[in-house]
């Protein structure tokens, strides 16, 4: 099958541009250093295919090695962030798989979650509507969300007889809204809406239907005005230290902050300081 290893994208690599990928199964462009990936097929509520959970996995990858992006936005087209796994395109072929094909195809789902975590650029996703299944872990593996008021965010898995632990769901959502939040959740497949995901702390903020993404773009483009080097460190060790104890979370920021330290943009602050000006970040 096509999602699995040995057919890689024609995507970057080694410190190369993305401005001029093509990309196959949604839409992707960079503006002023700021990506925006949009999952296009509005008619059916943006879900995801085979193909298209590939390509994701590939082009988060790839921007390890992208010069010209230090943020990215993701959205869907129309009125909707993403239904899921087509029906028609991946629910119905798995059902005729084998162990090693369904293996292989849970692993590819979860290496898209780890690719979006592991890139050094702040993802932030921009949420309207129906964002559900793994459109709803799409959402969540981002570093920052904004939603809408009718936003629907639903990890449906056990409403088709799954488990609710998908994508690292089970890791990442009792993280952001609680164990008990995320049980309740995890376990109905009920949807969360907007005010209610702004509570419990899933959405950084909502946002009207008209401009959410266009906030959530304003946001990634302040973020790229400031120390971008930085920020990876940022991600990384919040990434990181999820696996550590205080003593050596303090050990590990110690030693990030000192490369920090290394860095033009420290002493841009620095010197902007003394002479009272705002200072301008190059991300090195």
């Amino acid at each position: 099958m096509r999602y699995l290893p040995g057919e890689p994208q024609q995507l970057p690599g080694n410190r190369q541009a993305l401005a001029d990928y093509k990309a196959r199964h949604f839409d992707f462009s960079v503006r002023e250093r700021v990506a925006t990936l949009t999952l296009n097929r509005p008619e059916r509520k943006n879900p995801l295919t085979f193909d298209s959970y590939a390509e994701l996995r590939d082009l988060f990858r790839a921007l390890a090695y992208a010069d010209d992006v230090n943020a990215v936005v993701v959205t869907g087209a129309g009125d909707n962030f993403c239904s899921g796994g087509d029906v028609h395109e991946i629910i119905g072929p798995l059902t005729r798989l084998d162990m090693p094909g369904l293996l292989a195809f849970t692993r590819m789902t979860g290496d898209v979650v780890k690719a979006m975590r592991a890139c050094p650029q702040p993802v932030i996703a921009a949420i309207d509507g129906v964002c559900a299944g793994a459109g709803a872990i799409l959402a969540l593996a981002s570093d920052i969300r904004f939603g809408t008021a009718r936003s629907k965010t639903a990890f449906l898995f056990t409403r088709v007889g799954l488990a609710g632990c998908d994508m690292g769901a089970c890791a990442i959502l009792p993280r952001i809204i609680g164990q008990g939040r995320a049980s309740e959740l995890l376990y109905t497949g009920r949807a969360m809406n907007g005010e209610e995901g702004e509570r419990w702390g899933f959405f950084n903020r909502l946002s009207t239907p008209e401009t959410v993404l266009a906030d959530a773009q304003q946001f990634a483009t302040d973020l790229v005005r400031g120390p971008t080097f930085a920020h990876g460190m940022t991600k990384k060790m919040l990434q990181q230290e999820w696996n550590m104890g205080i003593d050596e979370a303090i050990e590990a920021e110690a030693q990030a902050q000192a490369i920090c330290m290394m860095t033009n943009d420290f002493h841009r602050a620095y010197h902007a300081f003394v002479a009272k000006q705002k200072p301008t970040f190059e991300g090195d």
